[in-house]
């Protein structure tokens, strides 16, 4: 196959709609549960959603610095190399492959299954196919089917993946907002004022009845305990506002590159925080506390929307949450297989993945992801993946934002079309805030630190074996 170039077709709309359309997925429908079952105020659901913003937003502004003086396919992966080396840069890029980014395709393709059931009941989840030593469900393979579907699409070439990318992250934006106002108009009760008595109180649920249905309290909690909790509730709010760097991935295919990724990430980011800070305070008008923490089978836009429309919510949300999460996976697929081409041109991917195909994208990286994420979906786990590696992920946004400091000692005459803003206050705050994050997951939710350590480490022995394989062929 001759050797084709990446084609820069697309423009700061385009990339703006990567970055939302990437970061909006399922997540902003459920997580808000879970953060009050951690926090228990009304203050704290919206201070978590505003420190997660801050740092998503922090972040990307950072990463403006760094995608103008590399603007190459590969993004986050290329910039760890040029800061630190090949072997971190590897690891990042092992970890994005084995969980990062091929598990957050696999939920986010369950999710749109999940929801779908609401319409089209034979996809539930509880609807068993056949057994492969393990039972499929309909809601399974029909998220292979949709992360097939769309794989098969961007190898078709990016304009194809452009139209979905803008089609449905144009919809979903729409459709969010226009929730979000008929949340504030139409609902018959409000319990704004109740839910705001709590403030910034910090309270946690003691759990549910035996029958595993009714709350039995909360107790309220302060000092080191109350940072335990606003960092196992982030492990959430992170999770449904993480993959805003996949712009970076697709640099080769941006027009200005050295402008627009820069631009698009803090617009893209600035966007999708409004949006999920204004989702929460419109649940907050419509669901009183207990049932933003307990909404029927921890669907809680479904809750939210029912109070607003009544019966016919259901079915709005669905469509919502299927639209949503079409295009969130089709721009983590468009993006995904860019880092393991840039990979196996460095050596250290198989080396098929570091060709284009006659459309000028790498279809084979495209299709070993999709395999990575199917096995994903059919295992189930991938659920527990992602709370394993949320730790990994805010470590590596660490990781390069510190790389700005150190490009800035290392080559402080190269060209730099964009700078970090506010540099050095906002990016050493990042760093000192993603790091606290890490530290407290260690000492109160370690289950959600060492499992992903594990999977990262195992990239080790895998980078040496790949550098030594490329020695002997040398």
């Amino acid at each position: 196959m001759s050797e084709n170039k990446f084609k820069p077709v697309l423009g700061l709309w385009d990339a703006t709609m990567v970055v939302a359309g990437s970061m909006i997925g399922s997540g902003i429908f459920i997580v808000s549960a879970d953060i009050v079952r951690n926090v228990g105020s009304a203050g704290w659901l919206v201070g978590v959603w505003l420190i997660t913003g801050f740092m998503t937003i922090t972040a990307a502004v950072s990463y403006g610095e760094l995608s103008g003086m590399f603007p190459k396919a590969g993004g986050q992966y290329v910039y760890l190399k040029e800061a630190y080396n090949s072997l971190i840069a590897f690891l990042y890029g092992w970890s994005f492959f084995a969980v990062i980014q091929t598990a957050t395709i696999a939920a986010v393709g369950v999710a749109f299954a999940r929801f779908s059931a609401y319409i089209f009941p034979w996809m539930s989840e509880s609807n068993h196919l056949f057994s492969l030593g393990i039972d499929v469900s309909a809601a399974q393979l029909t998220a292979i089917i949709m992360i097939i579907f769309l794989t098969y699409v961007n190898t078709r070439g990016v304009k194809e993946g452009k139209i979905i990318q803008s089609v449905f992250t144009l919809s979903k934006l729409v459709a969010l907002f226009g929730l979000i106002a008929f949340g504030f108009l139409l609902v018959d009760q409000s319990y704004w004022a109740q839910n705001w008595t709590t403030g910034f109180r910090a309270m946690q649920d003691l759990g549910v009845d035996g029958a595993g249905k009714v709350p039995t309290g909360w107790v309220e909690i302060g000092g080191v305990a109350l940072l335990g909790a606003i960092a196992a509730a982030m492990t959430g709010s992170l999770f449904s506002s993480d993959a805003w760097n996949n712009v970076t991935f697709i640099a080769g295919e941006i027009k200005n590159p050295k402008r627009n990724i820069g631009l698009s990430l803090f617009l893209g980011t600035l966007i999708v925080t409004l949006l999920y800070v204004t989702t929460n305070l419109m649940y907050l008008y419509v669901l009183p506390l207990d049932g933003i923490a307990y909404p029927q089978a921890d669907r809680l836009a479904i809750s939210a929307a029912n109070n607003i429309f009544g019966d016919a919510g259901k079915l709005i949300i669905a469509i919502l949450i299927m639209v949503s999460t079409f295009g969130c996976n089709n721009g983590l697929i468009l993006a995904g297989a860019r880092v393991y081409y840039t990979m196996a041109k460095d050596g250290l991917f198989f080396r098929k993945a570091g060709e284009l195909n006659n459309n000028s994208v790498p279809q084979w990286a495209l299709w070993a992801q999709c395999v990575v994420a199917s096995l994903l979906c059919l295992s189930g786990e991938y659920g527990n993946l992602l709370d394993m590696i949320s730790f990994v992920v805010v470590l590596f946004y660490a990781a390069t934002i510190g790389g700005i400091f150190i490009l800035r000692a290392k080559r402080p005459d190269a060209e730099r079309p964009y700078k970090a803003f506010l540099y050095p206050f906002l990016p050493a705050l990042y760093i000192v805030m993603g790091l606290t994050f890490c530290v407290l997951l260690i000492i109160y939710k370690p289950a959600f630190t060492w499992p992903g350590l594990i999977i990262m480490l195992i990239g080790i022995p895998i980078y040496y074996v790949a550098v030594n394989r490329n020695k002997s062929q040398a």
